[in-house]
């Protein structure tokens, strides 16, 4: 049996079971009596059965009525508890934020804009997938994750791409190296014939600098493929080769003394976008972090540049897939 009641109905019939008095309800809810015995007489009618006994002098709640009141308070506490619970979540006093990022991305960015959110919203729990824009697009499409920072425009029509930011690609040098001591930027052509390290397709990474080199006929053949960029950090810094990475994820090496040079012809630029579920909002928790990830993402490009960071970052596009 559906009964269609609202909450101003449970509030009279609490407030008759907890005064025994129409009168003083009447005056509580801000109604006439009779429009508070009429609603009092409505309920009983819809359930089949007495709540109060009644007379010119005193009002009872009966056996029904007791039960009822039980479940109307517990009914409330349980609203009352949505509510919290919903504003908790509004107001970043707990949830989650779990997202899907390149590996040059989830080992720089990705950790001060945690530190910085975990430092304002302690009780907010952070994961991140360190993985490639192809599974970071299944991540999303299965909810697994409730968006990805990567380097693809994804072409599936369930996922949205918003850009966010782009960088541009550098060379890093180790510092006896010959071309350490050059000033400017270098051309793609001229470094193709040194040993390179370079991440494994189909990383984004391998993937633009196959992309830059075959526009001067040039095939890419990097003598080692690594994953990891701390391991080609130190593996460029030990003299083995150079490596051309993306800024963002060249932030790193700044800590090992690497020489850095910026790389053009062709100036390649590879956008960083915001991959999400058609149709869904991000969580007020994941909206911040998206907001904090721009703000490393800017900071990181000015520091890898020499510049002072600017309030918002361009974001810039390519067409090569990534």
């Amino acid at each position: 049996m559906l009964i269609n009641w609202n909450a101003r109905e449970f509030e009279v019939f609490l407030t008759v079971a907890e005064t025994l008095s129409f009168r003083r309800t009447a005056e509580q809810v801000h109604l006439s009596q009779p429009a508070v015995s009429g609603l009092i007489s409505r309920l009983e009618e819809s359930l089949g059965v007495r709540l109060f006994d009644r007379n010119t002098r005193n009002v009872q709640l009966t056996a029904a009525g007791s039960v009822l009141m039980q479940q109307v308070l517990l009914l409330r506490s349980h609203s009352e508890e949505a509510v919290r619970a919903v504003r908790n979540v509004a107001e970043l006093r707990t949830g989650s934020v779990v997202l899907a990022a390149l590996p040059s991305l989830a080992a720089t960015v990705v950790p001060r804009a945690f530190a910085r959110f975990a430092a304002l919203y302690p009780q907010v729990r952070l994961q991140v997938m360190d993985t490639l824009s192809g599974p970071a697009f299944d991540m999303v499409r299965a909810g697994q994750v409730e968006f990805a920072l990567t380097a693809a425009n994804p072409a599936y029509a369930d996922l949205d791409y918003t850009p966010v930011a782009s960088d541009g690609f550098v060379l890093l040098i180790p510092v006896g190296h010959a071309l350490a001591s050059k000033k400017g930027p270098l051309r793609w052509a001229d470094i193709a014939g040194l040993t390179h390290i370079s991440m494994p397709l189909p990383s984004s990474v391998r993937q633009y600098a196959d992309a830059a080199l075959l526009q001067h006929r040039i095939r890419f053949a990097p003598r080692y493929e690594l994953e990891h960029l701390a391991t080609i950090n130190a593996m460029v810094a030990e003299g083995l080769g150079v490596a051309a990475l993306p800024e963002l994820a060249a932030v790193v090496a700044h800590q090992s003394g690497l020489v850095q040079r910026p790389l053009v012809d062709p100036d390649l630029r590879r956008p960083i976008g915001l991959v999400t579920r058609r149709g869904r909002s991000l969580s007020p928790a994941s909206a911040v972090m998206v907001e904090l990830l721009r703000e490393e993402m800017q900071k990181g490009l000015a520091k890898n540049q020499g510049r002072k960071p600017t309030r918002r970052l361009a974001s810039g596009s390519t067409p090569h897939p990534a």
